[in-house]
């Protein structure tokens, strides 16, 4: 192996660790976020019970449905993100077997387009639903939630890119498939 090659292995060997990495994470979180959702929902008498002692005032409801539906949506968002680092690893292992214009890699791209679309939107609601849970928070003594809202550029950049280059690799997988064609 020659210093030329070398650094682009290196490259993808910390893009495979990266990926694995946080598919680890995501695996995690999904796994915490369903075991503590379908907690909240079967022992909900308890956990309102003991809300309203801590809260200090036992007439303010507490947002169990808001709660489980962040948790939902936080659900939904972490096993995209799961799907999109499993098609990152996906690409990185064509890109390291020397075939990167692979047809199989546009609609690959595609799809982490798709899915990171489908994370953006899902922050929507998972914001209208925070808000609620730091209304609730303000007015109870011992709780404080705080929620930053705006709008994403960089994850709406993402988007456009990642369609952007789903139509360059369908694109240079059709040049290289005309090229092989005329040889």
């Amino acid at each position: 192996m020659n210093n030329r090659t070398r650094p682009n292995d290196l490259l993808l060997l910390a893009g495979k660790v990266i990926a694995v990495f946080m598919q680890a994470a995501m695996a995690f979180g999904a796994a915490a976020l369903l075991i503590s959702s379908v907690a909240l929902l079967i022992f909900r008498d308890d956990v309102i019970a003991e809300f309203a002692n801590e809260a200090g005032n036992p007439e303010v409801a507490f947002p169990l449905l808001q709660l489980a539906g962040v948790m939902l949506i936080g659900l939904a968002i972490v096993v995209m993100l799961f799907v999109f680092f499993g098609t990152l690893r996906k690409i990185i292992n064509t890109v390291g077997e020397g075939d990167p214009f692979a047809p199989a890699n546009a609609d690959r791209l595609s799809l982490m387009g798709w899915l990171m679309l489908g994370v953006q939107l899902a922050l929507i609601p998972a914001l209208g639903l925070g808000l609620m849970l730091a209304k609730y928070a303000d007015e109870t003594e011992n709780a404080n939630i705080t929620v930053d809202a705006g709008l994403d550029l960089t994850g709406i950049l993402l988007v456009i890119i990642l369609f952007i280059l789903a139509r360059v690799f369908r694109h240079g997988a059709a040049m290289r498939d005309d090229l092989e064609g005329t040889v």
